[in-house]
Formats: C-alpha cells, structure tokens, sequence
C-alpha cells in the first residue's frame, strides 16, 4: 500500500510539470523563439547557481541513474542533448541538473561568428517542429575551450561532482572555402581535444553556404582520414563521430558507411536537420514565409529511424550510433534503440516537452 501511494504520488507530480510547462510554454510561444531560449537558459544558470536550488532540481528532473559504457565512456545513462542546444558551453551545470547525461557543445568553429541575420529560429506548433538557419554562430574554439577548461578543473563550483559528458561538434567557418575546409576541423579539433569526451565532424548543416558538399565521399576522406591520423597520434585517442544529414540517398550512405569503416570512424550521429518540407500541417504560406532552414522535431521521427535501421542493418551493429530526430517521448526512444542506436539525442523534443524531457524519454 505505500508503494502504491508514492506511485500515485509520482504520478500526480508528473502530471503537475506536463500541465505547469504547458501553460508556460504557451507564454513563451508568444515571443520570438531565439530571444525566449536565451532568457529561460540565463534564469536556469541564476537558479541553479545556488546550490539547494540546483539539487531541488536534479531530483525532479533528473532520471534513475542507467549506466551505459560506450567507447569506454562512462555514460550516466542514454539521454542527451544535441548540438546547437548549448553552442558555448554555457550551461553545462544546469543541463546536467536536468538530467542529461551528455551534451554536444558547439557546433564551434576556429574564429567567433555571429551566424546568419535574425529572425532564424522558427516554431511550427502544429507539426511539433522547429526550423533554424542558425548559421553556426558561436564564440569561436578558444573561447569555447577555455570556458571548457574552467568548467572541467571546477573553477567556478569546486564542490561540484560532475558526471555529465561532454561531446564536441566541430565545423568550419562560413568564410573558410571547401578545399581548405580541413584546416578549421583539424583546429578545432585539436583546441577542444583536452576538453570534450568525443568529437562530431559537422558536415551536414544546411545553414552553411556549400558544407553538405564537404559530405561527397572525397571531401570527406580528407577531412576524416587528416583527424583521424591527428587522433591517433595522441596517447589517448577521443572517440570521432560524422553527423550525417537525413537528406542522403541511399547510395550516398553507403558512401560514407564505407568511409567510416574504412577510416575506422567511432559511429556516427543520425541524424541533422532536414530541408524538406513534405507531409507538413503547417499552411504553405507560413512555410515560405519563414525561408530556409534546417527542419527538426516530430517530422523527422520516422526518416531518422528508418536511416538509423538501415546504416545498423549494413554495418552488421559494427558502427555505433548516435539516433538524433523526433524524440519526444520513451517510446520515440525505444524505437531508436531498437533500430540500432546506443544512445539518443533530443532537441526540439526539450522545447515542447519542457525541462523533464531526459525523464520522459527515460521512460519516467
């Protein structure tokens, strides 16, 4: 009987959060979405930077602990946050009180941009999605490393034990051409290196004039195969992913599955944003309206578990992935899981399910 009272008891308080963040959200909805993601992560740093406070919120967000090693990495459990969430490394302490057991920093690229001209984040509340033409924008590596290296040695919060890991997604600047595009990853790349746990190679933006080009199996061998001998001449190697965009035929995937085999990449992230705009309840006029962007969210769910099943199926389990892609709840997540994936990745799900996300999808 009192087992059945804390269930009942857990039940009701998450129905409270879901009803609490709704109404929430229906407010911030009401502003421009760039502006509100600024503010609320701001107000989360001021909340938790007192102690008492942080800890009330780690132990209603953040899920029963499921260890997972990956890559020899201790992973607090499957949840974590994608890249372009947390693009300087700002709020890592607040993240990890939510209950994310990892999160991709960046996407970072060697000199600061300021990203393309605002309005270029975007909600579709109807399709449950987000279009974004961010542009990369961010404080450039030695920034980023150098809060990285703050953080890390626990400058700011000494007493803090820290279980969250720390991926780094890497890119180039959008003045850098094509063909010495290699140069900015492998700066990045080895700024960042003390710092983060794993590297993505980002090649799969659409919000960068000609990246997706870097995705062509050529441009890429010489930007993987140059890291990759970088890596390997450190006395520990970091894991080296490729995010790949959800946009690729099939023959292009078999282009970069042989790649990454045969440059032995560490797995790959499935998957980016999309430029497709099909099967969408927005009308047509508030599409065109918006512009260009990478699509996330909901209409991305089944594309991205169809190419994480396929990539799995290729590769016999032997390239592990990353499942990136219209996850919003624990069954969203199984599905990945069962189609291949090690470990999951949200972002649009966040803004529509609101700060328990890492619980919910935990199944909690």
């Amino acid at each position: 009987m009192a087992c059945e009272g804390i269930t009942k008891s857990a039940q009701k308080m998450k129905y409270l959060r879901a009803v609490m963040y709704t109404i929430v959200r229906t407010f911030f909805f009401l502003f421009d979405a760039e502006a509100v993601h600024h503010f609320v992560m701001e107000g989360l740093r001021l909340v938790c930077s007192w102690s008492p406070l942080r800890r009330l919120i780690a132990s209603q967000f953040r899920p029963t602990p499921n260890p997972l090693t990956q890559w020899g990495l201790p992973f607090p459990n499957r949840v974590g946050l994608a890249a372009g969430f947390d693009k300087n490394a700002r709020y890592l302490r607040e993240l990890e009180a939510l209950g994310f057991g990892h999160v991709e920093i960046g996407t970072v690229t060697p000199l600061a941009q300021a990203g393309n001209d605002k309005p270029r984040l975007f909600r579709l509340p109807a399709d449950e999605a987000l279009i974004n033409r961010m542009g990369f924008n961010n404080d450039g590596v030695k920034a980023i490393a150098a809060r990285l290296k703050s953080w890390r040695s626990g400058q700011n919060h000494p007493h803090q034990k820290k279980s969250l890991l720390v991926g780094g997604n890497i890119g180039k600047n959008k003045v850098t051409p094509n063909e010495e595009a290699w140069k900015d990853y492998d700066i990045c790349f080895r700024e960042l290196f003390d710092y983060v746990d794993y590297f993505v190679v980002n090649v799969s933006s659409p919000n960068t004039p000609g990246l997706r080009e870097l995705q062509e199996k050529e441009s890429l061998r010489k930007i993987l195969s140059h890291l990759q001998t970088v890596n390997k001449a450190q006395p520990h190697p970091k894991p080296l992913l490729l995010k790949i965009a959800p946009d690729l035929s099939l023959p292009q995937v078999d282009d970069v599955i042989d790649l990454a085999l045969e440059i032995k990449l560490d797995g790959l992230v499935s998957s980016n944003t999309t430029i497709s705009r099909e099967g969408l309840r927005t009308p047509n006029a508030v599409l065109e309206k918006i512009g260009a962007g990478g699509l996330s969210g909901k209409p991305l769910t089944e594309r991205s578990t169809s190419l994480v099943k396929y990539i799995a199926t290729k590769t016999k389990g032997q390239l592990p992935i990353i499942a990136s892609g219209g996850i919003f709840t624990a069954t969203d997540a199984q599905q990945k899981l069962d189609a291949g994936a090690c470990l999951v990745q949200v972002w649009t799900g966040f803004i529509y399910v609101g700060p328990a996300i890492a619980k919910k999808v935990s199944g909690e």
